[in-house]
């Protein structure tokens, strides 16, 4: 079990206000992998695990579930569940663990997720989601967030949508993390939840205005650190998704871009390889298969002469059982 970190709690509190940069909790994308590969870049982003449900942090096995490296901080738990008693409980597991924010999923549209009634499901019902934000504010001094939508299905109301917002910042809420596209209960797939309703940037920024106390995050449809600094100039944060799984490098300027700090040193991408070597070779002696590491590396070099056979060489060599950190070293040579 991890202790907790009040010097990390601390900086994560003292993150200037329109300054926040976060990484999405993507299921199957943001294991503790991923999340110490994509600290290399920059001590300043949010991390957030992959969602969590309440009733397994409370009956399964902990250590899978809620382990981390300490190079994570600052990173955040996004816990699933829509009773206030597990998520009581869960939330105390998760302050003793050592994390840095506990955040409520009430996104996730995927049927599995419905059948347990909470992700965003949980947007008709925000009385119960305010219960369950004040549940886990009682349970720990963490900070409590929110990620939701603007709404489900073809909702196409503003004042609900703000009513839902309302009922979690007079519940607690620290923040709000608002992909900006509705969500469709039926009918499409998550990736298709991601990419088909259309984006509305303008409500979360209005979201913002009606609430100017509030810390407002924004997400969804992001690309490139220079929208971020155009959605900056409306509300306190962003959040990144898939952009940088997929092609990572561009965090290697968001120190500079994003938090207006020139970094110590900035370094390409071998090097930022390199670094993560050492840690590969642990998870390897731990006995950790080096494709469930290495699937996080695939989108380093995109954009770079040879991309496509570093992934493919990866792809066809790294699943062997006995595949070792040499796979990594003679992938590189194929970038030439």
């Amino acid at each position: 079990m991890q202790a907790a970190n009040e010097p990390v709690l601390a900086a994560v509190r003292r993150f200037p206000v329109n300054r926040r940069f976060c990484i999405a909790p993507m299921m199957d994308c943001s294991d503790r992998h991923s999340r110490f590969f994509l600290r290399l870049f920059s001590a300043n982003i949010l991390l957030y695990t992959e969602m969590v449900t309440a009733a397994a942090v409370v009956n399964g096995d902990r250590d899978r579930l809620l382990g981390f490296s300490q190079e994570e901080h600052p990173l955040a738990v996004q816990l699933g569940g829509s009773d206030p008693e597990l998520l009581y409980r869960a939330a105390q597991i998760c302050h003793e663990y050592g994390y840095d924010e506990i955040n409520l999923n009430c996104g996730c549209p995927s049927d599995r997720v419905q059948s347990g009634s909470f992700g965003a499901c949980l947007m008709l019902e925000p009385a119960l989601v305010a219960e369950c934000v004040a549940a886990l504010k009682s349970a720990t001094p963490l900070p409590v967030t929110v990620k939701h939508r603007t709404g489900v299905d073809q909702q196409d109301n503003y004042d609900a949508f703000a009513g839902f917002a309302a009922a979690q910042i007079d519940a607690g809420a620290e923040a709000l993390i608002v992909h900006a596209r509705n969500a469709w209960l039926q009918g499409l797939s998550p990736k298709q939840n991601r990419e088909i309703p259309p984006l509305k940037y303008d409500w979360v920024y209005r979201l913002k205005r009606d609430f100017p106390k509030q810390e407002i995050i924004i997400n969804g449809g992001i690309r490139s650190l220079e929208d971020c600094v155009l959605h900056l100039r409306q509300v306190d944060g962003v959040m990144l998704g898939r952009e940088p799984y997929s092609n990572p490098y561009l965090l290697h300027r968001v120190d500079r871009v994003i938090f207006d700090r020139e970094p110590a040193d900035s370094p390409g991408r071998f090097e930022l390889l390199h670094r993560f070597y050492p840690y590969i070779e642990q998870q390897l002696a731990r006995g950790v298969p080096l494709t469930r590491i290495v699937r996080h590396l695939t989108g380093l070099f995109n954009g770079q002469p040879n991309a496509r056979r570093w992934r493919r060489f990866l792809s066809e060599n790294a699943y062997r059982k006995s595949a070792g950190i040499e796979v990594l070293r003679q992938a590189e040579q194929v970038l030439g």
